[in-house]
This record gives structure tokens, C-alpha cells and sequence, in this order.
């Protein structure tokens, strides 16, 4: 037992235990992967009964703090939903190094969006209004009928993790599973904790989800289940029309699981649209504008069936009732605007060629990497947290792949939006010896 983590622990009923629980994980007095005592240990020591100390933890267990780990007992989250004295501080690269983690696009390849913010009315939504605007409705449903993407109904959302929350808001409860791609995005994975559900891993190789694992992982009793299309986070994986015919059949035979599929980087992807939801009962794609257009455009699109998108409206009416009308028009006169297509394709292939210089300077040094799509290269290590500080040394600042898996090994991340093909050399090179300092020493 963890006897600092025991005495932290203060209360006589079942919420000052989780309040104090509560305090110790903001403060930081208790972090991620700290265990918790036993149910019995701890209402021995607070001479409460065991039913108290256990709803204490199913409460935070609900909320995303903490979760079950087997043997070791119960645990802190990874990322607590919560706001802590320390989780903005490891959120962000120290200052001065070249900032290769965040993942977010080249300001570069987006559309100015100062031309067309002149050419708003200004007139701000009223209650009463449509809540989906229908110039942004048209377009969407044009984009998606052109990519093979069925189009029943249509919702708009604040972009893709909210919609991924909305969904899984409308199907799931706490304690429910829902299959998810290993590794996956550390928002996915942290949205799962903190709604109290559970993340089984399905093991994914260059072309998406391996069928025998999305398989193993239906059977397991998942109720959802999240796909990365294209631009998967943070390996690259992008479905291709021979995986996409393995995996449909699997999900036939769960017509009782819901799929959610985020293609977050849209067209800037640098790879077709492929869904898998033909066929499939319950289904929501959602395609957000944060990647192609602008990060702060929070936005996004989602088509599905009738009762997943009645269901997505009915929740969100009862909370902030709409996405921006101002921001459903802007990202509307974006679309329509005949220019848009060219920098979008340009964005594409910009992305897609940093990820392939990288990836080439990385294998002149025996280095095995993975990017097929999206903004990152994934690269396998045998000690992230010690190849991340060394390139920091070196002034890099790179993801360590940790927060993003389950039970894949260990790798890092890094966003090659903003790499420059120079920059892609010198970068192997420092990474290469990051990854083995003594054999380049010794070749020295």
C-alpha cells in the first residue's frame, strides 16, 4: 500500500472522501498512475464502512479521475478530468525548441480568412433560427455524396471530439466498452476515461484496424466503436479499399455497435475518403475544419443514421443549442469559394511530401518510421522518455508516444506540418543518435 497516497485521504461520508481524492489529484499531490488504497484498507483507516469508500471511487470512476487496473487496485488517471496544477505545464514544449509536438497544421497552407471575414454580414444568430445553417448543410452534403459518403441527416458540431463525445453521449454509459485503435489520439482516450467508459485496443497496422483485431474487440462487448479513416493520429494509418472490405463484414456482425468514424483532417489528409459505415445500422462520420481551414474554426460536420443524428440534435439542444451561426457562415463562404479547392490539394501534397522527407532521411539511417497520412510520423523506440529528452537537448521538441497508447509499444511522434526537407536531415540525424548514442560513439 502507498502510505503517503493513504494519509492524503480525509472524510467521513462517501463525498468528502471523493472530494478530498478530488483536491489531492488537482493539486498534484496525487498524479497519474499513483494507486489509491484498498477499499478495505482505507475505510479501516477512516473507520468508515467499506460501501462508503467504494461509492467514494465509483464516483470518481464515473467522472474520469481515476479507473480499475486489475491487481493494482484503483488508480489516477493518465489525464484526470480535471484542470490541475500541473497538466498545462506538460501540455506545452519548453520555450525554445523547435516545436515539433503539438500536431496542428502550417499556418501557411491555410486559407486567409480575412477576406472573407469582411465579407460576413455581421449578423449574429437568434433564438428561433435554424440551428444548422443551410448554405453550410448544402455544401456539406455535396462534399460527402462526392466522397461516397452516405447522406441521411446532417448535424453540426463543434468539431470532431465533440462529436465523437455527442455520439458516444447518446448510446453508452459508464462502464460500457467501446473499441478504439491502439494507439490512438490521446483526446479519444482521454474523452473514454472521463465519460467512465473503457477503451479496448485493436491493433492497427499502415492501412487501418487488422480485421481479427476489430473483430476480438466487438466480441469483447463494445458498444462503440472509433475509426480514423485517414490522417490517424499519431501513426498515419489511412483505410484503404481492400482493408475497408475486410473490416465491413466484421461490423456486420455487431448490428448493435455504433460507428464512429473521425476524419478530422478532411481533405488535407493526403488520402481518399473511405468510410465503413455502408451497411452498418448505426453510424456517425464526422469531418471537422480544424486541420484544412483553421484550429480555432470549431467546427465540424457529421452525417449518419436518422436516430443517431435525432439524438446527437435532442443533446446538444438541451446544452449549448448550436454551433455559431457566425462560424457556420464563414466556414461556408470558405467552401464555396473556388480558390479553396487548389489550397486545399496544395496542402495535401505539401504535407505529404514532408512526411516522405522525413521518412526517407529516417530510413538512411535504419530507422524504421510510419506516416501514410495526416501531419505525423510515427517512429518506434525502445525508451521514449529518454529519446525525447535527448532531442530536446539537441532542440527539438517531440511527442512521446506514451499517452497515446495502450498497449502497443513504446514510439514518439512527430509533426512534420512545418518541416522544412533541411530540417528533415538534420532531424534524423540527431534522432538517430538519440535512439543509439553508443554506436555513435563508437563509430566516432
Amino acid at each position: 500500500m502507498n502510505v503517503t497516497v493513504h494519509y492524503q485521504i480525509r472524510g467521513d461520508t462517501s463525498n468528502q472522501i471523493a472530494a478530498s481524492i478530488e483536491d489531492a489529484i488537482r493539486t498534484g499531490r496525487l498524479g497519474a498512475g499513483d494507486r489509491l488504497p484498498t477499499v478495505r484498507a482505507l475505510a479501516l483507516r477512516l473507520k468508515v464502512s467499506p460501501t462508503t469508500v467504494a461509492a467514494a471511487y465509483n464516483s470518481l470512476r464515473v467522472r474520469g479521475l481515476v479507473h480499475g487496473a486489475g491487481r493494482r487496485g484503483t488508480v489516477v488517471n493518465r489525464r484526470p478530468a480535471l484542470a490541475t496544477s500541473i497538466r498545462s505545464a506538460l501540455s506545452k514544449p519548453r520555450k525554445g525548441l523547435r516545436n515539433l509536438a503539438d500536431g496542428g497544421p502550417d499556418p501557411a497552407m491555410l486559407p486567409p480568412l480575412k477576406p472573407f471575414l469582411a465579407r460576413l454580414d455581421g449578423s449574429p444568430g437568434q433564438y428561433g433560427d435554424d440551428e444548422n445553417r443551410p448554405a453550410l448543410v448544402k455544401l456539406a452534403t455535396r462534399q460527402f455524396k462526392s466522397d461516397g459518403i452516405a447522406v441521411g441527416e446532417l448535424a453540426i458540431v463543434s468539431g470532431a471530439l465533440s462529436g465523437i463525445e455527442r455520439v458516444m453521449q447518446a448510446y453508452l454509459s459508464p462502464g460500457d466498452i467501446v473499441a478504439v485503435e491502439d494507439p490512438s489520439y490521446t483526446g479519444v482516450l482521454d474523452l473514454i476515461a472521463a465519460m467512465g467508459l473503457i477503451a479496448e485496443p485493436m491493433a492497427l497496422d499502415d492501412s487501418g484496424p487488422l480485421p481479427d483485431e476489430m473483430n476480438r474487440a466487438l466480441r469483447r462487448g463494445a458498444k462503440a466503436c472509433i475509426v480514423t479513416p485517414r490522417a490517424q493520429n499519431p501513426t498515419g494509418a489511412a483505410l484503404d479499399k481492400k482493408r475497408a472490405t475486410e473490416l465491413r463484414p466484421v461490423l456486420a456482425r455487431y448490428p448493435q455497435v455504433v460507428l464512429i468514424e473521425d476524419d478530422h483532417a478532411g481533405p488535407a489528409a493526403g488520402a481518399p475518403a473511405i468510410t465503413l459505415s455502408r451497411g452498418v445500422v448505426r453510424w456517425a462520420l464526422i469531418r471537422s475544419v480544424s486541420k484544412s481551414l483553421a484550429p480555432d474554426l470549431r467546427v465540424g460536420v457529421m452525417a449518419g443514421d436518422e436516430q443517431t443524428i435525432a439524438r446527437v440534435h435532442g443533446r446538444q439542444s438541451l446544452g449549448p443549442r448550436w454551433v455559431s451561426h457566425i462560424l457556420q457562415d464563414l466556414v461556408a463562404l470558405v467552401w464555396a469559394d473556388p480558390a479553396t479547392p487548389h489550397l486545399l490539394k496544395t496542402a495535401a501534397l505539401t504535407y505529404s511530401r514532408r512526411r516522405a522527407a522525413l521518412i526517407d532521411s529516417l530510413a538512411e539511417h535504419g530507422i524504421e518510421a510510419r506516416g501514410r497520412s495526416g501531419l505525423n510520423v510515427w517512429i518506434p523506440v525502445a525508451e521514449e522518455s529518454a529519446v525525447v529528452q535527448a532531442m530536446a537537448e539537441k532542440g527539438w521538441a517531440i511527442r512521446a508516444g506514451e499517452s497515446y497508447r495502450i498497449k502497443s509499444g513504446p514510439a514518439v511522434r512527430i509533426t512534420v506540418a512545418t518541416l522544412t526537407p533541411d530540417e528533415s536531415k538534420r532531424l534524423a540525424n540527431d534522432l538517430a543518435a538519440a535512439i543509439r548514442p553508443r554506436s555513435r560513439v563508437q563509430t566516432a
